[in-house]
C-alpha cells in the first residue's frame, strides 16, 4: 500500500538563512545527548548505531559513514557546524521520523513496530493494555490508530508543555 500523502505544507518549515531546514541550538544539544550514549562527549559510529539500529535495523555501513560526515567521531561543534546552515529544501523530519515507525507505509504506526521499539530501548514487552493506553494518548483524532497528523499533534503538545526535568 502507497504511503498516505499529507497535506501538510512543507512551506511553514522553518529555515535557515541558506533556505535549509533550520536546526536550533537546543535541537543540536538533545540530539548530541541522545546519541551521546556513554558520555563521553563525542558521537561514534558505535554510539549510532546503539541508537538508529532500534528504527533501522538494516542500515549499511555506508549510511552510518555519511551520517558521520565520514569521521570516526564527532563532537557537539561538530554536529552544529554540520547541521546549522545546512541546504535541505523540501524536507519535513516529522514524516521522516515518523517513517520508522511506519515501515510498511500504511500511514499509520504498525503496532508491532510499536512494540518492537519498546522492546528495544530495554522497556521489556508492551502489554496490550499499556499498548491500548499509548495508541489512545497518541490518537489526537480518536480514530483508532495513530497517523502522521496524530504524530505532529503529539510532538506539538509536547513542544507546548515540556517535562520538568
Amino acid at each position: 500500500m502507497a504511503q498516505k500523502t499529507s497535506d501538510y505544507d512543507l512551506s511553514g518549515i522553518p529555515k535557515n538563512s541558506k533556505g535549509g531546514v533550520l536546526v536550533t541550538d537546543a535541537e543540536i544539544a538533545a540530539a548530541f545527548r541522545f546519541f551521546d550514549t556513554d558520555g563521553s562527549g563525542h558521537v561514534s559510529t558505535a554510539n549510532l548505531r546503539k541508537r538508529l539500529g532500534v528504527f533501522y535495523k538494516d542500515m549499511p555501513a555506508k549510511d552510518y559513514r555519511f551520517l558521520m560526515n565520514n569521521k570516526p567521531d564527532l563532537t557537539e561543534a561538530d554536529l552544529k557546524e554540520l547541521l546549522m546552515n545546512n541546504e535541505v529544501k523540501d524536507f519535513d523530519p516529522v514524516q521522516e521520523a515518523f517513517k520508522c515507525f511506519d515501515p510498511e507505509n500504511t500511514g499509520f504506526v504498525d503496532i508491532e513496530t510499536l512494540k518492537e521499539m519498546f522492546s528495544n530501548i530495554g522497556c521489556g514487552e508492551v502489554s496490550d493494555a499499556d499498548l491500548a493506553i499509548l495508541i489512545e494518548t497518541g490518537d489526537v483524532d480518536k480514530d483508532g490508530k495513530i497517523s502522521l497528523e496524530d504524530f505532529r499533534g503529539m510532538l506539538a503538545f509536547n513542544e507546548a508543555n515540556p517535562p520538568p526535568f
